[in-house]
């Protein structure tokens, strides 16, 4: 099991990425939560299996649809957390 803090920047706020997020997240079977930032970044918890995160990544760089943009994607190692879901906040 692995744990990350994901921030993906370029136009993520406005276009459906956080219920996009959620569901490819649920389709990988991760679990965390997903919430907009002030500077107009999404910033994400997720947490399973590695092959599953990174498909989950290789899958919201594409973003939701045509008014979506990701030019970037960072992801840094988090301790784990106790979570049975993937959240909106």
């Amino acid at each position: 099991m692995q744990s990350y803090r994901i921030d993906v920047y370029g136009i993520v706020q406005g276009v459906g990425f956080r219920w996009f997020t959620q569901r490819v997240a649920n389709k990988q079977h991760l679990v965390g939560w997903v919430s907009n930032n002030s500077d107009g970044s999404v910033e994400m918890r997720v947490q399973g299996q590695e092959a599953d995160i990174n498909a989950f990544i290789r899958i919201i760089k594409q973003g939701p649809g045509l008014y979506s943009r990701v030019d970037k994607v960072l992801k840094q190692p988090v301790v784990p957390f106790e979570s049975n879901n993937f959240a909106i906040k």
